[in-house]
């Protein structure tokens, strides 16, 4: 066999080798299926996954909420925008057929992002609550409007007992809200979202003290301070405008029957102080009961030329020098509850509010809710009115 023998022999089976692997289909090997999941997280509760690669736990969850509220707790005399042009037009008519009342809408998502993970000091949380809403409210000159609106309800870090961010006050939230109505401050037990630094000590017998230091929100007055005819404005009553924060301190004791707390509030700007105690009784397994009452200093002294008027005070923001609460929850089952709450202060304010906690479905809430307010109107006397709310709830 010569050389141009083999080649061509060679070349040969090449061609017929290459044609046959032409002739078969192409097969592309499908990857095999994996298996994605999250680690759960139970150390912390239910909805907690472990963030990948990390030894963080996080949650995201949050609801959406639906409120209409009417009566005292609508808008009213708002102007309406068509009558009000109408009456410019129709000289003589009275301002009363410029004003309509109308209702309180707001729709509300709130996105909550919660953090944990274990520390030598103790548990490293970061927690936010931001709100994303549309909400109808009184414009500037009186006429009813509609908007969207984004806020920080919460946003701070714990390590421990610190806490550094923004949240409610501790003097409103040391002591617990005032009743698990919807409306419970109706009558002002103390201020919430403000900026603070607060340390809470947590005991094995169920003592627990908070101490805070704050730094408030903005407020304001409205008078002709100075004679001149035209009204002004004194604004940011309660924000710090020195370096000397408002300092809030409480003790706590509680039992399997309920508990006792205090909590008091010094106001740096107007160097004066409010405080509160209260005493919770779980009387039956059903039936929780509560009595709250507060103290302000700075009562009653004609400030700014006021008859009667109170100096500002960030903490104490009921009228008068005391005020009181008290309601309870009934558990009726599962799914229903049953809260009340009533209010009085020292200027006669008064407050009554029912509602009705009814679970539909697991995470959706629907309460509807009761209102009676006797307040004092510097312009028309004692003025007492009724309203209502209707709220659902998805929690998720």
């Amino acid at each position: 066999m010569n050389i141009n023998s083999l080649l061509l022999g060679s070349a040969a089976v090449l061609v017929a080798v290459s044609g046959a692997r032409a002739a078969d289909a192409v097969v592309i090997a499908e990857p095999e299926p994996m298996e994605y999941y999250v680690p759960v997280c139970d150390v912390y509760g239910a909805g907690f996954f472990y963030i990948p690669g990390t030894e963080t736990c996080l949650r995201v969850g949050g609801y959406i909420r639906d409120d209409a509220g009417v009566g005292v707790l609508g808008h009213h005399d708002v102007l309406d925008k068509k009558n009000f042009l109408a009456a410019l037009k129709k000289k003589g008519l009275s301002e009363e057929y410029a004003r309509n009342d109308t209702y309180y809408n707001r729709a509300r998502f709130q996105l909550r992002v919660d953090s944990r993970s274990e520390t030598e000091l103790g548990t490293l949380r970061a927690y936010a609550a931001i709100n994303f809403q549309y909400t109808t409210k009184e414009s500037g000159g009186g006429i009813t409007i509609a908007s969207d609106v984004i806020g920080i309800e919460h946003a701070y870090i714990e390590l421990g007992g610190l806490r550094v961010g923004k949240t409610d006050s501790l003097f409103s939230t040391f002591t617990g809200y005032a009743g698990g109505v919807i409306h419970d401050d109706l009558i002002g037990y103390g201020r919430f979202g403000t900026h603070q630094i607060a340390y809470t000590f947590s005991g094995g017998n169920g003592f627990s003290a908070a101490i805070a230091l704050e730094e408030g929100v903005g407020g304001s007055l409205r008078d002709d301070f100075d004679g001149n005819g035209t009204t002004d404005i004194t604004s940011n009553l309660h924000t710090l405008d020195s370096y000397v924060p408002h300092v809030v301190g409480g003790v706590a004791w509680t039992q399997g029957w309920g508990g006792i707390s205090a909590v008091a509030g010094y106001d740096a700007n107007w160097e004066e102080w409010a405080g509160k105690v209260r005493l919770d009784v779980n009387a039956t397994e059903q039936l929780a009961l509560f009595i709250m009452a507060g103290y302000k200093s700075g009562a009653d002294e004609d400030f700014f030329g006021f008859a009667g008027a109170d100096r500002p005070n960030f903490y104490g923001n009921w009228g008068g020098v005391w005020a009181v609460w008290g309601g309870g929850t009934f558990t009726v089952s599962e799914q229903t509850k049953i809260n009340v709450q009533l209010s009085y202060d020292e200027d006669e304010n008064f407050a009554a509010v029912a509602n009705v906690n009814y679970t539909l479905a697991p995470g959706l809430v629907i309460t509807p809710e009761i209102s009676y307010v006797d307040k004092l109107d510097n312009d028309h006397g004692d003025s007492d009115e009724i309203g209502g709310v209707l709220r659902f709830q998805r929690t998720f």
